[in-house]
């Protein structure tokens, strides 16, 4: 039996996904609707799906409060005292699914998949998205059941494929600073001839990703038809994954989690591969940093997160080389989307004062896609990666990428930061550097305006293992207005960069 209604259009949005409509409890009650309930409206001619809220000032009896986004873009469809038919919904699969997982029980591929599927048609609320996220906490995802949650986030998203045999990809899992290995080996790997698709994300917790970095240099926001023209003519892309639907519920779980920080490895592990598999990619280098001040603090960490990725590549016949490197500082000395940007161009230009570390490490991981691929033959991929970057084609290539997306490819990396204000800070004692933190510098460059103030960030002016003497400069603060510099001056009064003894 429904319960009828007269409807009431409230004049503004409850910003919730499925929308909310309110009752009064005891209506509710009458019909066995309980707050949160998942409700079918059938109202000037359409039907609508909602969650049922209760209030007692919004509506009086017999009437039902439709939000601004029920109506707002029907306005002609629904009026004040229309009449409302109202149908309580069983609940879904998905809600019977989570609460399962929640018990601590193993989930079945449908089941999984009602849960994603319900998620990107916003049937599900964000307090059932957040029981879902929790409830990996409660009992271990087995290696079963990341595939099943790995191909429902792929298969639900937007699914983009080149016309390539081979299509391979380079990922960092992030938590290092300065790590901008990625706008090195892109035009690198093109340059043989390779296809490179590289999508990747902004900045949530640290001071620059590499869209935001790569955004110094060109547009990153393009839809699938203009990536497979730009893909086309370069053989590659460096753009922001966030422009497309890739992996809808995959970012839905993010928006959920980042408010309580909650981002368990397999949570990262999961989102990493579905956005992969959505991409067509074969072949796959994947970068662990680990150390104390990283997302991944210890060695026995990253080999477990390495052996999920490898499991997850075999059953998707993804082609993997896993690196793990014990990262105790940043890699490159600049911090910050312009600071960083400027580093990659310094190692694609081959300046006399780029970085090493990071020109270093772009070589060693394209040359392993390049053995990984069959470019090189085994030891040999790194020999290839350094002709080809020190032969100046790397450059070349990376002026192609950035004029096909929109961006000025006559650039010289130290026009990059002309337009920022610069504070150096200089060492009070004498020793040697022993330790750096990655926690610090990430907090200070986000101070300083990064990633949103793309001109904010660090220049580290030394390593772990550098003699320092009193006066030596340590670090240099740059900004777009000075207020900043104070701010971030003002909190190294409380934490420190480098630890000198």
């Amino acid at each position: 039996m429904p319960l009828f209604l007269r409807a009431k259009k409230l004049d503004f949005t409850s910003d919730s996904s499925p929308p909310i409509v309110v009752l009064r409890e005891e209506e509710g009650a009458i019909f066995g609707i309980q707050l949160g309930d998942m409700v079918e409206l059938f109202v000037g001619g359409q039907k609508i799906i909602a969650r049922a809220f209760f209030s007692t000032r919004k509506v009086n009896r017999g009437q039902v409060g439709l939000f601004r986004e029920t109506w707002f873009h029907k306005k002609e469809s629904i009026k004040n005292g229309d009449l409302v038919e109202i149908h309580e919904l069983s609940r879904p699969p998905s809600i019977q699914a989570i609460k399962k997982k929640l018990l601590g029980k193993h989930l079945n591929y449908s089941e999984i998949h009602s849960i994603i599927r319900d998620l990107v048609d916003h049937r599900l609320s964000h307090v059932d998205v957040t029981y879902f996220v929790a409830s990996s906490f409660v009992k271990e995802y087995t290696d079963q059941e990341l595939y099943y949650l790995t191909k429902a986030i792929a298969e639900t998203g937007e699914q983009v494929r080149f016309p390539a045999k081979i299509v391979c990809d380079k990922h960092s899992v992030g938590g290092l600073a300065g790590n901008r290995t990625t706008m090195i080996i892109v035009p690198i790997v093109a340059c043989t001839g390779l296809t490179i698709p590289k999508t990747s994300s902004r900045a949530i917790t640290s001071p620059t990703g590499t869209a935001d970095t790569m955004e110094v240099l060109a547009p990153v926001s393009f839809g699938v038809q203009r990536i497979k023209q730009i893909v086309k003519k370069t053989k590659a892309c460096l753009v922001w994954g966030g422009s497309l639907e890739l992996a809808p519920a995959d970012d839905e779980i993010i928006h959920v989690s980042r408010p309580i920080s909650l981002e368990p490895f397999t949570k990262m592990i999961v989102s990493i591969i579905a956005k992969k598999v959505a991409m067509g990619i074969t072949h796959l280098v994947i970068d662990i940093p680990y150390g104390p001040t990283t997302k991944v603090p210890h060695r026995s960490q990253a080999e477990w997160v390495a052996k999920k990725f490898r499991f997850l590549g075999r059953k998707f016949g993804i082609k993997m080389r896993i690196l793990m490197t014990d990262s105790r500082e940043s890699v490159g000395r600049g911090i910050g989307p312009a600071l960083e940007a400027r580093d990659v161009l310094r190692v694609l230009q081959q300046k006399e004062w780029r970085p090493k570390d990071l020109e270093d490490k772009s070589i060693r991981l394209a040359g392993i896609i390049f053995e990984l691929t069959g470019i090189a033959k085994r030891g040999t991929g790194s020999s290839l990666a350094r002709d080809i970057l020190l032969s100046g084609k790397a450059w070349k290539k990376m002026q192609e990428i950035i004029r096909a997306q929109g961006g000025k490819a006559l650039i010289d990396s130290e026009d990059v930061t002309l337009a920022a204000k610069r504070y150096r800070v200089h060492a009070g004692i004498q020793g040697i550097v022993r330790k750096v933190d990655n926690h610090v510098i990430n907090d200070i460059a986000r101070i300083l305006g990064a990633p949103y103030d793309k001109r904010g960030g660090i220049f580290l002016n030394k390593r772990i293992g550098d003699r320092c003497r009193v006066g030596d400069r340590l670090f240099t603060l740059y900004a777009s207005n000075a207020e900043r510099i104070k701010l971030a001056l003002d909190a190294l009064q409380r934490v420190h960069i480098y630890t000198v003894r």
